[in-house]
Formats: C-alpha cells, sequence, structure tokens
C-alpha cells in the first residue's frame, strides 16, 4: 500500500500550524463512540465554498481515524483542494451525546483491491468478500485529529461540552 501526503497537506496560509498540533486525546467518557461500529457524518469543503456532509463507515486505531473512499468521487476531490475535516459520531442510544472530531487528511493510501474497505466490511456486519466494483480505485484516507469536542446530556442541569485539543482541556457549560 503506497502512502503520501494529500496535496495542500498544509495550513491555509501555506505555514504548517496543522501538521505541527499533537494529537488531543479522546475523553474516556465518549472513547467507546470511536470503538463501536458507528456511523460518522464527514463534513468537506465543496468547491463553492459550501459544506458537504456524508455518512462513512469508519476505522479508528487509537490515534488516527481511517476512511475508506474512491479517487474518483467529489469528497475526495474536496479534500484535495482543502484537507481539513469534521467528524461527528452520535450515540444512537443518547441523540444527545456526540463526539465531534475536527482534524486534517495526514495521508492518502493506495487501496487497490480495497483491503482496508474489506476490513470495514467486516466492522460494519457486511461480506467483506462480496464484489466491490470500484476497488481499482479504492484509497484509505489518514486523519489527525487536532481537536475533539464531547457533548454529554444534561443530567440535572445544561449538557456539558468537552473540548480536548493537543495543548488543553475546557469542559463549557451553558
Amino acid at each position: 500500500m503506497q502512502r503520501r501526503p494529500l496535496s495542500g497537506m498544509i495550513g491555509p496560509d501555506g505555514g504548517g500550524e496543522l501538521m505541527d498540533q499533537s494529537i488531543p486525546q479522546v475523553p474516556d467518557s465518549h472513547r467507546d463512540l470511536l470503538e463501536r461500529p458507528l456511523i460518522a457524518h464527514v463534513a468537506t469543503i465543496g468547491p463553492g465554498g459550501g459544506p458537504q456532509s456524508n455518512p462513512v463507515w469508519f476505522g479508528w486505531d487509537g490515534e488516527r481515524i481511517r476512511l475508506t473512499h474512491t479517487r474518483t468521487r467529489q469528497k475526495f476531490r474536496n479534500l484535495q483542494a482543502e484537507p481539513r475535516v469534521a467528524l461527528c459520531i452520535t450515540d444512537p442510544d443518547d441523540q444527545q451525546r456526540y463526539l465531534e472530531v475536527r482534524g486534517v487528511v495526514d495521508t492518502v493510501e493506495d487501496d487497490a483491491g480495497g483491503s482496508h474497505y474489506r476490513r470495514l466490511r467486516e466492522r460494519y456486519g457486511v461480506d467483506p468478500d462480496a464484489p466491490m466494483p470500484d476497488a481499482d480505485v479504492r484509497v484509505a484516507l489518514v486523519i489527525r485529529p487536532t481537536t475533539m469536542l464531547a457533548r454529554s446530556p444534561a443530567t440535572g442541569g445544561p449538557p456539558a461540552i468537552e473540548r480536548v485539543t493537543g495543548e488543553r482541556r475546557t469542559v463549557y457549560r451553558p
């Protein structure tokens, strides 16, 4: 599998500030949302500057998020132009509890043959050996988180939102 940085993988002003940030720790209270086979809604910036959001399967290795995709779709072109991304994972058992992950696409790994996609199929309970007509254009997008926002439901008061970056942790209660 070939790994390469996504073109434009630096900050919007040409500097490397996005790449230099340390990876934040996932709040223990929300780690399960990354470990369970849940759907993440991924937001990118489209060619006209507007948001594009799509539900996707994902994998978590304890540090980075990996998505499967193809080189032929708009979301991939969006990320080539602007590698910043946001994912939101909602707890299906409590829709007031979610984890938002903001980050940047670190690398794109060629996945011709779809081996990463097959692992995700298995994780999500789908036959990994079913035909895959787009296997030859598959890639794995590796996302390095820069900020985590963990929202917990209210228990006798307003909900808490925990913001975690590589440098600090803050809890907000409106």
